[in-house]
Order: C-alpha cells, then sequence, then structure tokens
C-alpha cells in the first residue's frame, strides 16, 4: 500500500504501482467471479473485468431488459450468463449486485448456493451493514468482501474505456479463507478502480446513502431548484437562469475544480467572482450543516433504510417513481435545460 499524504492526514492506499493487474490475475486465476445482477454496476465491473482477463459469468433473470443487455454485450447463454442461482452455485466469488431491495428478496436464495470458501462480494455495504432490516447475514464459512465505486457504473465502464479508472474503497467483513482482503484488492483492482481505500462496509454505506441525499444528487438538484426559481421569479429569463444554475456550472467551473481543485478554480476567476464566492461560501455552509446533521443521522440509525426498502419493496413502486420523475422532466426549469443543451454546438453539429 501506498502512503499519502491527505491535507495532514495520512493515509494508506493502493494503486496499480502497488497491486498490479498482473497480480491481480495471478490472485484470480483459479476464481470464477460471478455477476449477480445486470442493472447499474453489473455491466461495467463484469466487462472491464472480462477485458482483464478475468473468468467472468453474470447471473440474472432470463427475458428481462438485462437479460438481453448482458446477451448484447457477448455474454452467452449457457456458457457465460446464467439464472441467478446458477450462476451463483457456479462461482467462487459471488458479485451481490442486485439493488438493494433486490438483495434483501433473493437473499435466502443466494445463501443456499455459496459453497465453504466462497467470497460474497458486494459493491455497498448496505444489506451487511443494515442486516437487523435487510436479513443478509452470510455465513461463517465464506469470505465477505466489499470493493465500491465512487462512481456510476457507466462510467466504471466508460473511464475504464479512456484509459482511466473510477475511485473505489474497499473492506472486509469477514476472513474465513485467510485471503478475504487480496480477493478484494485484485477484484477491485480488475473491475478498473483508479485507486482503492480502505473502509468498512458501516462507513462505505454511511457516507455513500449521505453523498446520494447530499451534495451528489439531492443537495445539488435542491440548490439549483432554488437559484432558478429565484432568478425567474425576479424577471429573469428560462435561458438566462438555466445557463447560470446549471450549465456554466457543468460545462465550465466543475471541470476546473476536477481538474485542480476549488482553490485553483477561485483563483482562475474574475476578481468580482472570487470575492462574492469566498463571502458567500460559508454563509451556505452553516446554513445547511444543520440539514447534513440530520441527514447523518438518520442515515446511521436505518431511518433511510426503513424508507428506502419501505418504497423500493411496495407493489406500485415503479409507477409512483415514474410519476415523481415525470414532474421534474416537465418542470419548466428541466425542459429550458432540454433546449439549451440543444443549442450546445455538438447537439446542432450532430
Amino acid at each position: 500500500m501506498a502512503t499519502i499524504d491527505f491535507g495532514g492526514v495520512i493515509e494508506e492506499v493502493v494503486t496499480a504501482d502497488e497491486f498490479t493487474m498482473e497480480q491481480a490475475r495471478e490472485t484470480l486465476k483459479d476464481e470464477i467471479v460471478a455477476v449477480i445482477g445486470y442493472g447499474v454496476q453489473g455491466p461495467g465491473q463484469a466487462l472491464n473485468m472480462k477485458d482483464n482477463g478475468i473468468k467472468v459469468i453474470v447471473g440474472q433473470r432470463e427475458g428481462g431488459p438485462s437479460w438481453e443487455k448482458a446477451l448484447s454485450d457477448g455474454f452467452i447463454p449457457g456458457e457465460t450468463l446464467f439464472p441467478i442461482e446458477e450462476a451463483a452455485r457456479r462461482g467462487t466469488i459471488v458479485q451481490y449486485l442486485l439493488s438493494d431491495a433486490g438483495q434483501v428478496e433473493m437473499w435466502p436464495a443466494i445463501k443456499k448456493c455459496l459453497n465453504e470458501g466462497d467470497a460474497l462480494y458486494f459493491s455497498h455495504g448496505f444489506g451487511v451493514a443494515y442486516k437487523d432490516q435487510t436479513g443478509i447475514i452470510p455465513p461463517d464459512n465464506v469470505d465477505v468482501i466489499l470493493a465500491a465505486p465512487k462512481g456510476s457504473g457507466r462510467t466504471v465502464r466508460t473511464n475504464f474505456l479512456a484509459g482511466s479508472g473510477i475511485n473505489s474503497s474497499f473492506a472486509v467483513h469477514q476472513d474465513y479463507t485467510g485471503k478475504a482482503k487480496q480477493r478484494a484488492i485484485a477484484v477491485g483492482i480488475a473491475i478498473g478502480s483508479g485507486y482503492l481505500f480502505p473502509t468498512t462496509f458501516e462507513k462505505e454505506v454511511f457516507s455513500d446513502l449521505t453523498g446520494e441525499r447530499g451534495v451528489l444528487m439531492g443537495c445539488l438538484a435542491g440548490v439549483m431548484d432554488a437559484q432558478y426559481n429565484v432568478l425567474r421569479k425576479n424577471g429573469h429569463s428560462p435561458s438566462e437562469a438555466f445557463n447560470e444554475t446549471v450549465e456554466e456550472l457543468t460545462q465550465s467551473l466543475i471541470r476546473l475544480v476536477a481538474e485542480n481543485g476549488m482553490d485553483w478554480m477561485f483563483a482562475n476567476c474574475s476578481t468580482t467572482a472570487q470575492r462574492g464566492a469566498l463571502d458567500w461560501a460559508p454563509k451556505f455552509r452553516d446554513a445547511v450543516a444543520p440539514v447534513f446533521e440530520d441527514l447523518y443521522e438518520k442515515v446511521k440509525s436505518g431511518a433511510e433504510t426503513k424508507r428506502v426498502l419501505e418504497s423500493n419493496s411496495a407493489p406500485d413502486y415503479r409507477e409512483k417513481l415514474n410519476k415523481e420523475l415525470e414532474e421534474i422532466h416537465n418542470s419548466e426549469f428541466w425542459r429550458a435545460g432540454a433546449a439549451v443543451r440543444a443549442l450546445r454546438p455538438e447537439t446542432r453539429k450532430a
């Protein structure tokens, strides 16, 4: 592991220099990785491992859109594509990548398919960390490991194809064989991680649920809505309000932050923007801090887990979800967004 100074805090991380792809292949040479679920994370991880020379099979319900996607991606029924339980029985590393609600539903069947010495792999600590609600309690005679990409399943694949990677956390919850850590790191490298940093199942899910509801999605959507609505209320056109709220962020400023950091972005904008951002950032921080405290406590207590499982297991869940998404899609804000995106030069050329 490499020792890195993260702003005065020393961490140990794993890169492909410390644990090479060749080492990953050697570690996994006698393993069959069964990717259970081909929805969000499954395709990216499965295809990256396949391209890296790892023996991969996919387990998915037959006939559905995810089964058809696996077919179109080159997995062959009876050879590398199987019904879920058959794939789980064949695998020595069982990547449990169904949705959280789907993991709860399938767990009794999957548990029966695990053999002594297998590794049960997750990309999210949800099922194990909230075992009192999910009922997912792995048997004692298997390794229980995690590699969690810090990005969408789509970018796990697109970044890999572009020659970069998505950073991932890794964890060992149970080490039955004595090689659980090696397995976790090897799979983490094989799925194309930029680098791996250690965590626990609990810390992974606490940070992940907080991030999704916070800066990454929920908070971002909320503050965008608020700014757009204030601008519109004060007479600004939809085009102006959307460009100042979303387009400039996504097409310019966030790229500078990604490349060089917030301090660099501040240093390379106008002095008027600098002064305003530096003055107002603490006000926004202090305003939302209580919301984040409340959010983290609800994640840690399991209240958010209860909400997710109850909502996602309801028979009318998909219908209600589609209605919520349709409301966003049909709002003036995001209709303005569709119009603005259509005016981008690269879109017009296409």
